[in-house]
C-alpha cells in the first residue's frame, strides 16, 4: 500500500490554480525559500524558449553545483543562469548570452527594461561566463548526463501496448508521466536517484493519479509489480521514497505561492 495516500493531480491543479490567480509575479529576491531559484530557472527556460531537455539538464547542472559547495558562498541565480548557458551548449540547443543575460536581469527585477550595452551588462556577462567555468571545474568537466526521459519515453510506448489504445487514450498517462518528470526537476532529489527508476515512478505516479490498473499484474507482490521487468533493482521501499520525493516539489511550490 501506499505510505501516504495523496491526491496528486488536485495538488498540482492547485499549484497551478494558485499561479494564475496571483497578479503579482513571483518576486524572487523577497522568497527565500527552498525550490524558488529553481523556479526562477525554469522561468528564465521558458521565455528562452528552449527544449524541455535542455532546461531540464540546467537543473541537473544547477543542483549538482550546489551538492559540492556551500549555498550562501555563490550567488544562486547567477550560477542558475550559467547553467542555463551551459545546458544549450551540452544539448545542442544553444541560446544567446545575450538573451540569457536579458532574460535572468528582467525576471530578478520586474519591470526592468534589457540591459544596454554598458558596464552592468558587461560585468554581467563577464560573471556568467567565469561562472561556467567554475562549474566545469566544481564538477570536474563532467557534464554528460543520463536523462531519464528517454527511459520514460520507451516504458511509455510498452505500457501503451500492454494496456491498450482505449485504456492509454481515455486519460493523459503520457502528459502527466511527463510533467512529473520534468516538475521533479525542480528537486535537488532528482541527484539522489537512478534515471531508470525516476523515469518509472513518474509513469508509475501518473497511472496511480488516474487509477488506472495494469493487467495480469499484482501489487501485494513485488516480485509481481507492473514495473518489475523494467527495473527489476527498484524496491517497493525505494519506488514509495521516490514518489513521495515528487509529491515534495508540488508542496514546496505551494509554500512559494502562498507567501
Amino acid at each position: 500500500m501506499m505510505k501516504n495516500i495523496v491526491d496528486v493531480l488536485s495538488l498540482q491543479n492547485r499549484v497551478q490554480e494558485t499561479k494564475i490567480q496571483k497578479t503579482k509575479p513571483t518576486d524572487y529576491r523577497k522568497i527565500d525559500k527552498i525550490g524558488v531559484v529553481a523556479r526562477f530557472l525554469f522561468e528564465c527556460a521558458i521565455k528562452l524558449e528552449i527544449k524541455p531537455l535542455t532546461s531540464a539538464c540546467a537543473a541537473i547542472i544547477y543542483h549538482r553545483f550546489f551538492k559540492e559547495v556551500n549555498t550562501s558562498d555563490y550567488d544562486e541565480y547567477l550560477i542558475a543562469a550559467s547553467s542555463l548557458y551551459m545546458a544549450g551548449k551540452i544539448q545542442d540547443d544553444p541560446v544567446k548570452i545575450r538573451d540569457v543575460i536579458n532574460v535572468a536581469h528582467c525576471t530578478l527585477n520586474r519591470g526592468a527594461s534589457p540591459l544596454e550595452l554598458g558596464d552592468e551588462y558587461w560585468s554581467m556577462r563577464d560573471a556568467i561566463v567565469q561562472a561556467e567555468l567554475l562549474i566545469a571545474r566544481t564538477l570536474k568537466f563532467d557534464l554528460n548526463f543520463e536523462h531519464p526521459h528517454k527511459f520514460l519515453l520507451y516504458y511509455m510506448k510498452t505500457l501503451q501496448d500492454w494496456l491498450g489504445s482505449n485504456v492509454w487514450n481515455s486519460v493523459p498517462i503520457a502528459k502527466t508521466a511527463a510533467s512529473f518528470l520534468q516538475d521533479f526537476h525542480h528537486s535537488e532529489k532528482i541527484l539522489n536517484h537512478k534515471p531508470t527508476h525516476i523515469a518509472i515512478c513518474c509513469l508509475s505516479l501518473a497511472l496511480q493519479t488516474y487509477g488506472v490498473q495494469v493487467p495480469l499484474t499484482d501489487e501485494s507482490e513485488e516480485s509481481s509489480m507492473w514495473y518489475t521487468p523494467f527495473v527489476p533493482d527498484i524496491s517497493k521501499d525505494k519506488h514509495w521514497e521516490i514518489i513521495e520525493d515528487i509529491i515534495e516539489v508540488y508542496k514546496r511550490e505551494s509554500e512559494i505561492d502562498n507567501i
